[in-house]
């Protein structure tokens, strides 16, 4: 009897102690679901924050030249160090909302590039952007000055893109038919024109490209065509319209008043055809455009002339790799996590400008190399040769009418 008479003062006291232990445990418990909850709310504050990042890139580039363009020396050596792009950029997403700040800085001065807010919260893929934009036009002139193949873009996109310029635009890209399509409305302060006429009222530019695409892992297949029509306004189209594929040189070549005049125009138009196809680290690109004048002075002899050109270049990694097609903005990139490869680039180019006694037609052959070291690091050389013709030659050049140039590029992004 007396192991019974132990045991039950020990059970009685567990059964008093029971209530107490399961009560410290719910209040434990509570206390963890508490903070759980309280971190919970803390994600999902921060989740509602916009994402913010910052990034930018630095290009010192180095220039020689001769002949035609350094006609103002009589065609000797000129050369020159300097930094081609000094930008930093700031992205922004909130929501089905983003923003882009892309920033120029120069001695003393900074200008905006670009400065775009955009929504893309619709179920079809439709996608509206406001501020100052990068106008569809132009395959080579829409790649980024990160993934370009050469130093410069080519006399086309030079001559017949004005980049970016405030306004408005939609596009939107169908997965089902490789369709893409761009529209958009700007203030034409590009070509010569201020943005307004005689009169004070805003000058506009109606833009639209539409693009065709079929993807592969091995393959891309791209097509397309722009138009725009500018209002200038009665402002006089600038008449140097492109430097021959060589940033700092002496003269610019493309010029369509040598040999006459500059001529104030009513509006012009213009539009272009791309073709683009890869194969694996083969990639092959071509444009041709054209430009028509409609002067303030229906009597001018410039009056529904045309300026037009091509481009066709070839691209090639020996390495084996691949530059990243994007369907949804319908340009190419930089191959992803490039490291230590080469990439050799050929382009031919011509511009003609030459009409009713003046203006010059310039071809250009370019050769270019490209080291990798890693995704932030690229060094470039390229060796050009241009030859000028037209009637306005003489009067741009004299006596030069060639020239050849050599271009260096250091790039680092961050």
């Amino acid at each position: 009897m007396k192991p019974y008479n132990t045991l039950l003062p020990v059970l009685a006291l567990s059964c008093l102690a029971a209530p107490s232990y399961a009560t410290e445990t719910e209040q434990d418990l509570a206390a963890q679901v508490a903070k759980l909850s309280e971190q919970v709310a803390e994600l999902q504050k921060q989740a509602d924050s916009p994402a913010i990042s910052f990034s930018g890139r630095v290009q010192l580039d180095y220039n020689w030249f001769n002949g035609a363009y350094n006609a103002n020396e009589n065609g000797s050596s000129g050369s020159d160090l300097f930094p081609r792009r000094v930008r930093a950029a700031i992205d922004s997403e909130f929501e089905n909302w983003d923003h882009t700040l892309l920033l120029e800085f120069a001695e003393g001065t900074a200008e905006i590039i670009m400065a775009r807010v955009r929504y893309s919260g619709f179920d079809n893929g439709l996608r509206l952007q406001f501020g100052k934009l990068r106008e569809d036009i132009s395959l080579n002139a829409l790649t980024s000055s990160n993934n370009i193949s050469l130093i410069e873009r080519s006399s086309l996109a030079d001559t017949f893109s004005p980049y970016f310029r405030w306004g408005a635009s939609a596009y939107q890209y169908n997965k089902d038919n490789g369709l893409r399509w761009a529209l958009g409305v700007y203030k034409n302060d590009a070509f010569g024109s201020d943005g307004e006429d005689d009169s004070g009222k805003l000058a506009l530019a109606y833009t639209g490209r539409l693009t065709w695409s079929k993807t592969s892992a091995d393959q891309v297949w791209h097509l397309g065509a722009w138009h725009s029509q500018r209002d200038m306004g009665g402002n006089e189209l600038a008449a140097r319209v492109a430097r021959g594929e060589l940033r700092e040189t002496a003269v610019r070549l493309v010029d369509y008043a040598a040999g006459g005049d500059v001529v104030a125009l009513d509006s012009l138009r213009q539009s272009g055809l791309e073709l683009a196809y890869q194969l694996r680290s083969l990639t092959v690109e071509a444009e041709y455009a054209q430009r028509t004048l409609n002067t303030f002075d229906n009597s001018s002899l410039l009056d529904g002339t045309d300026h037009s050109g091509y481009h066709l270049s070839v691209s090639f990694f020996p390495g084996g790799q691949q530059r990243p097609y994007s369907a949804g903005s319908a340009v190419f990139g930089q191959p992803k996590d490039i490291r230590n490869a080469w990439e050799l680039v050929a382009r031919v180019s011509q511009l003609d400008t030459a009409n009713a006694g003046q203006g010059t037609d310039v071809t250009t052959y370019t050769l270019g190399g490209a080291y990798y070291l890693n995704p932030k690091v690229k060094f470039m050389a390229n060796l050009m040769h241009s030859s000028v013709s037209g009637a306005g030659q003489q009067a741009l050049s004299g006596e030069e009418d060639s020239g050849t140039g050599f271009a260096a590029r250091v790039q680092y992004l961050f």
